[in-house]
């Protein structure tokens, strides 16, 4: 009987992934860098439009100003440099709405790639499917052989305990 359950042991299907090359070599993940890639150049484009624009006005306003009442160019320029700085605000909300979409977007293709290689597990029978990474985390494991609940728990009863 003990011999049975070790060589049952021993018959566990076990394979393992390079993450990085897999998410790296995905054709949606390479078509969503061009995607991302394509965005942040427009935006590029749009920001530094934006501010050569303002930067000509800005300039155009400097020289107007060498007419006017030291009161007039001190409102003009103090109007400007408000301006400037909400355009200024109005672009980096743009920029981190736009890194939160990709970020998004990323997030979504991994958990995407991960609950294929669960799928792909179980139907080829594979009792665990490893990920090679540096933290060596486990993209695939069998149910039955899934311990978390059970160390959650110790874990949980010994920080109660201190």
């Amino acid at each position: 009987m003990g011999l049975a359950a070790c060589q049952q042991g021993n018959q566990d299907n076990i394979a393992f992934i390079d993450n990085s090359e897999l998410i790296n070599e995905y054709q949606e993940k390479k078509e969503l860098d061009a995607k991302i890639k394509t965005k942040v150049e427009k935006f590029n484009k749009k920001r530094d439009s934006i501010s050569q624009a303002f930067q000509l006005e800005y300039n155009q306003a400097g020289a107007k100003s060498q007419g006017m009442s030291q009161k007039a160019a001190q409102e003009l320029l103090k109007s400007l440099n408000e301006r400037g700085q909400f355009l200024g605000q109005q672009l980096q909300i743009e920029e981190q709405q736009l890194q939160q979409e990709s970020q998004s977007q990323m997030d979504t293709l991994v958990k995407r790639v991960k609950q294929f290689i669960k799928d792909y597990g179980k139907e080829k029978n594979y009792t665990y499917i490893l990920g090679a990474n540096e933290a060596g985390s486990v993209l695939y494991g069998n149910e039955a052989k899934d311990i978390t609940d059970a160390v959650l728990k110790a874990l949980n009863d010994g920080y109660v305990k201190e």
